[in-house]
């Protein structure tokens, strides 16, 4: 077992950073995985600023209000075969439509 990455680009207010953590710790509990680290911070916009323009297509004339980008970084014990079976569940439970049109209820990006 090696400690490995799992790393978000959000564009999330609080709330929505705190249900992307949930999405995270439910599916880090189902493999049986351990999280051992995680940080959430403000990310540069060059980096991740494309889901702000994403937010705003999706949602035209709401306010983005307390939204802003965000890396979400969780550190986790487990195998290679685990951590990608986590971030597929993670990607999926974030975007259930697939690709399919469809707003995204907290725009992201899976480094």
């Amino acid at each position: 077992m090696r400690t490995r990455t799992l790393r978000f680009g959000l564009y999330a207010d609080e709330q929505g950073l705190a249900w992307v953590r949930g999405l995270v710790d439910e599916a880090v509990a189902a493999r049986s995985a351990r999280v051992v680290a995680r940080t959430a911070e403000p990310a540069a916009t060059d980096l991740f600023g494309g889901l702000a323009e994403q937010w705003a297509w999706e949602h035209p004339g709401r306010s983005s209000g307390a939204r802003r980008p965000v890396e979400l970084r969780v550190r986790v014990v487990c195998s290679l075969r685990t951590w990608r079976a986590l971030r597929k569940t993670v990607i999926r439970t974030l975007c259930p439509e697939g690709a399919a049109p469809h707003a995204c209820r907290v725009p992201w990006f899976a480094a």
